[in-house]
């Protein structure tokens, strides 16, 4: 097994109010400094994570008519299949292809021009031949939007709130998403997936063991992240930085493609709020409040509070292609 290379933290001790604490403030720091970390104790089956890699590795080996059916550009709220390169990362080209999966529900009868984000409810596109991939992907969802929620609470608590502070924004139609991802290999390695920050709250990074490739931000050098046996890899987003004034950081990160004859499955699990929550702005410790560092200003991309206006910036531009098609008023001007 490597060397993890970033903090390892065992959620499994914040059950123990023995121990709860220590887990808390080892949260509060480490999320301070890295943003990133390696999760244990986080009790998901190991027999689901089995059938996860199995049924992507599935999906992925499927003519390419029949993933191509199911392709993003037909759909309107940017669900369903990604060709190799049809992704972009600060106007470069990603060198993976996914599958993009979010809660199942129907279409707005009506967009609010004010709210542009209602575009991306709707529902998700499924291959035909597969029927797997959505049972074992609805369960994914379900496990880990209960591991989310267990650490936004312990997060809550570590910055001296009430530990429900950010429940209200998750309890009515939180818009959580799935990607499957599949990276091939290329022989002069390359962007795989561009550095970037993920535009949410939290998220919950599932890499098929043995396979590297992330690579996260610190001080100006990037760090890498191989999986460790059994360990989800967790990430800090955007909201978590409105949030806090800047005590948490989203943190730049990028993925390298594999050698040449490998590829690499990776799942992240974004946990985020209803599209038209705003995060609370929580007033913290004194102590905390003093380390406190600001949310990032960036006129090339700002960080909204509201989550939909996060991810629906976070769409428009890694998807121009589906914008165009089927939102050019969105686009225009951009």
């Amino acid at each position: 097994m490597p060397t993890p290379s970033l903090p390892v933290l065992d959620l499994s001790l914040a059950e123990d109010p023995a121990t709860a604490e220590e887990f808390r403030r080892a949260l509060r720091e480490v999320t301070h400094d890295f943003g990133f970390f390696y999760l244990v104790g986080h009790g998901i089956d190991e027999a689901l994570q089995a059938r996860l890699v199995d049924v992507a590795r599935r999906f992925f080996a499927l003519p390419e008519d029949e993933k191509l059916a199911i392709e993003n550009l037909a759909s309107p709220h940017f669900r369903g299949y990604t060709r190799l390169g049809g992704e972009l990362t600060e106007g470069a080209q990603d060198w993976r292809e996914q599958i993009d999966v979010g809660p199942e529900r129907p279409a707005l009868a009506h967009i609010d021009p004010a709210a542009p984000w209602g575009i991306l409810e709707g529902p998700n596109l499924w291959p035909e031949s597969l029927p797997e991939l959505r049972a074992v992907l609805t369960e994914w969802n379900e496990t880990l939007d209960q591991v989310g929620l267990r650490l936004l609470r312990q997060w809550a608590l570590s910055l001296g709130q009430d530990e429900r502070v950010f429940d209200a924004a998750f309890a009515d139609d939180p818009a959580t998403l799935i990607k499957v991802v599949r990276y091939p290999g290329r022989g002069s390695g390359g962007q795989g997936v561009g550095g970037h920050k993920d535009a949410g709250v939290l998220t919950l990074l599932f890499v098929e063991p043995g396979k590297g490739g992330l690579q996260v931000e610190h001080d100006g050098e990037w760090i890498d992240a191989p999986p460790v046996e059994g360990a989800l890899i967790v990430n800090i987003g955007e909201l978590l930085e409105v949030a806090t004034a800047g005590y948490l950081k989203a943190t730049v990160h990028r993925v390298t493609s594999p050698a040449d004859g490998t590829d690499r499955i990776s799942v992240p699990f974004f946990f985020n709020p209803a599209l038209s929550e705003t995060i609370p702005q929580l007033t913290l410790p004194p102590d905390l409040a003093a380390r406190a560092r600001g949310v990032t200003a960036d006129a090339d991309n700002p960080i909204h509070d509201t989550y939909g206006a996060n991810a629906l910036k976070s769409r428009l531009r890694a998807h121009p292609d589906v914008a165009a098609i089927h939102h050019p008023d969105l686009v225009a001007g951009r």
